[in-house]
């Protein structure tokens, strides 16, 4: 399977980043080995001084697909779920400086948190699905299906377009505004609707 990222899929996001909004979908992928094992902290690397938490929702994909019309993407996902995209901001920027690939910012080891738990789209208002992040009791992230720039289709038929997708691919489908650097003994609560979908202790 492959985790496959939306990037400034909120215009709120991208601006507080000083990021151009984009056209059309901008995605990246993060590897298998980038997915926090369950229960486990999240242990900031040795190699970035500055860690950020980006809450998103997630779709998982489940069947085969290449080539996608957006007419028939909502048949190639049933489930949403809830993630955090760990990024070292600091490595980042210096990517972006230097015209370089993120994949060292966004790529590393157990930079993906994944709930549990997914709901069964139909139990959903895919245009109207609200989430949140709380760290340390406080929410830090607020946002709703409705502001994104590119719908789940749309996402999907435009990444269809370059690679094949497979059941069990997860596609973290962007962040609002409101990203922040984690610290050592922080705790990260993530909620889809109002249910609890994830909790990650940082060390």
């Amino acid at each position: 399977m492959k985790i496959i990222c939306i990037g400034r899929n909120y215009i709120d996001h991208a601006k507080e980043l000083n990021n151009p909004v984009p056209s059309e979908p901008l995605f990246f992928l993060k590897p298998d080995s980038a997915i926090l094992p369950k229960r486990n902290p999240f242990y900031i690397p040795n190699f970035t001084n500055i860690v950020h938490y980006e809450v998103e929702l997630i779709i998982k994909i489940c069947k085969l697909g290449k080539n996608i019309n957006e007419n028939f993407a909502n048949t190639y996902y049933n489930e949403i779920g809830l993630g955090i995209d760990f990024t070292a901001r600091d490595l980042q920027d210096k990517c972006k400086e230097k015209g370089h690939p993120w994949e060292i910012a966004k790529a590393f080891d157990q930079s993906a948190v994944v709930s549990a738990n997914f709901i069964d789209k139909k139990n959903l208002n895919l245009n109207n699905i609200n989430f949140s992040l709380k760290k340390n009791g406080e929410i830090v992230q607020q946002g709703n299906s409705s502001n994104m720039l590119f719908n789940f289709d749309e996402i999907i038929a435009h990444v269809s377009k370059f690679m094949t997708l497979k059941i069990g691919d997860l596609i973290f489908t962007g962040t609002p505004a409101g990203v922040g650097k984690v610290n050592i003994g922080d705790e990260l609560i993530g909620y889809l609707e109002d249910e609890q979908a994830f909790k990650t202790k940082i060390k």
